[in-house]
């Protein structure tokens, strides 16, 4: 049995997981989604992955996903559990390279502003804009408790590892406005040699398309 371990982004919530869930226990896989604990400082990479680690004792056939930042936590968390990574909106990284200096080197803040001139979007990052504009309401609503602050402490940080030794697909949410899709596409070829899987949604597909991101969560089981 396939089973799906679940990692956040920054602010490092498992509840960003919560609609995706019930739909690959549905499909008879087990899953694991990680609480990271990202607002608490004195956590960081290596932190996030034993966490990780250790969500996955006793699993076998395991997909590890990373969310957003959750690509810096995955290839540092590996166990020989773990058969294939999928990366959801990633932020992939380099060996060495850490989430701070991820920005510039990969030239994000000037596809997002380049992006936003073309859908005549202005004033740089807004959550409400980039992050929760296809969110359902309720959803939103639902969540108010669970949005953290990320600590700053694993910015800083290098992910260490030498390779990606297990197969790696990346998909992205055509409509997400923080890692445009033309800009992900080029960071999973420059980065990965990989071709760009699209789902619907924003950069929180799984709070939006929650049916969308299981089924290309599937593929891999």
């Amino acid at each position: 049995m396939t089973a799906f371990v679940l990692v956040p982004g920054a602010g490092g919530a498992a509840w960003y997981w919560h609609r995706v869930v019930p739909l690959l226990t549905a499909a008879d896989c087990t899953v694991v989604p990680v609480d990271l604990h990202g607002e608490d400082p004195g956590r960081g990479l290596p932190e996030y992955a034993a966490t990780v680690r250790a969500a996955m004792t006793g699993l076998s056939d395991v997909v590890l996903v990373g969310q957003s930042m959750g690509a810096f936590t995955v290839p540092m968390a590996l166990t020989p559990a773990v058969r294939r990574i999928v990366l959801l909106n990633g932020m992939v990284p380099l060996p060495g390279e850490t989430p701070g200096a991820w920005w510039e080197a990969t030239g994000q803040p000037a596809a997002m502003a380049a992006a936003d001139a073309v859908a005549g979007r202005t004033g740089g990052f807004d959550v409400e804009t980039h992050f929760l504009h296809d969110v359902p309401a309720v959803v939103v609503a639902g969540g108010a408790d669970e949005v953290r602050e990320p600590a700053g402490t694993p910015f800083g940080q290098p992910c260490t590892f030498e390779n990606w030794p297990v197969p790696v697909r990346s998909v992205a949410g055509r409509d997400d406005r923080f890692f445009p899709l033309e800009f992900q596409r080029r960071l999973a070829r420059e980065r990965l040699g990989l071709d760009l899987e699209e789902v619907p949604g924003g950069h929180l597909a799984a709070l939006s398309h929650p049916a969308a991101v299981a089924a290309a969560l599937l593929v891999s089981a």
